[in-house]
């Protein structure tokens, strides 16, 4: 139990350097701006992966037997690069980089050896690439587990059902999709624009074995990502708040891609830190 609590509070503390690291990143990024909202939904998801989920060496970034992570939004990027420089795959002050012209951190970075396996594209692809990996994985006689981020958003395309279809098919017990459940895409409310249902029994229907928890609590994120099933691929729903954290981003759509002014940073940064205003 003890060892636990020093886990949970690890990630904790984790995330929250995680968050105010987001935030130094939206600030950088000037008057193009960025995605603010999506990356801060899915900051404890990210923490609990690269923290204690994922097999990985920075030493050896391209091991052939590494765990692969693939964020399908991958417009999360302010979420996902203070991951990999919390465990080393990057120095912590390159993140300030970020969209800086010759640098390695672009809006939809490729670059494996620093921990970026996949560059994006159109919404829904991902999953169907992780798939590949997860079965190529297993014919290989390779260790590999492969972990999908996807947007609650981007389940309007038919290719991810496709592959959610697709993985239960070859019974990829490899494989494990995370959905960040924070109930708002860029064109809106997602039950307004296409709604999802009972997201659960859709998946479990599909042959998944599923999972539900707080997005953003680390015991419970914990938890689901130990809740696997033999023979079956895995689906995490993880009930997020699209710019949590900050009270005048969580739940607002037009954050989804905004410039973040300094004054607005100074507010936010102080929300986070939990001091007063």
């Amino acid at each position: 139990m003890r060892e636990l609590s020093e886990t949970v509070l690890r990630l904790t503390e984790m995330a929250k350097r995680m968050r105010l690291d987001a935030l130094d990143m939206a600030l950088a990024s000037g008057s193009g701006g960025s995605h603010v909202g999506g990356s801060l939904s899915c900051i404890e998801i990210l923490a609990v992966l690269y923290g204690e989920v994922l097999r990985f060496d920075v030493k050896h970034p391209l091991d052939e037997n590494r765990d692969r992570f693939i964020p399908s939004k991958n417009h999360c990027v302010l979420a996902h690069i203070p991951a990999l420089a919390e465990v080393g795959f990057l120095p912590h002050e390159e993140i300030l980089e970020f969209q800086k012209d010759g640098g390695r951190l672009t809006g939809y970075p490729r670059r494996p050896e620093i921990g970026l396996e996949y560059s994006g594209g159109s919404l829904g692809m991902a999953l169907s690439v992780g798939i590949g990996m997860a079965l190529a994985a297993r014919e290989q006689g390779r260790p590999s587990q492969v972990y999908i981020l996807l947007g609650d958003g981007e389940l309007n395309e038919g290719s991810v059902w496709e592959a959610f279809q697709s993985a239960a098919h070859y019974g990829l017990d490899n494989l494990t999709a995370i959905v960040d459940r924070n109930h708002l895409s860029y064109d809106g409310d997602t039950e307004t624009v296409m709604g999802l249902g009972n997201l659960r029994k859709k998946l479990e229907s599909f042959g998944w074995h599923v999972s539900s928890c707080d997005g953003h609590s680390v015991p419970e994120l914990l938890e689901a990502f130990q809740d696997t099933a033999k023979g079956r691929p895995h689906g995490i729903i993880a009930e997020t708040v699209k710019g949590k954290g900050v009270s005048f981003i969580e739940n607002r759509s037009e954050w989804h891609h905004h410039r973040l002014s300094r004054e607005e940073y100074e507010q936010a940064r102080q929300e986070v830190l939990g001091e007063a205003l």
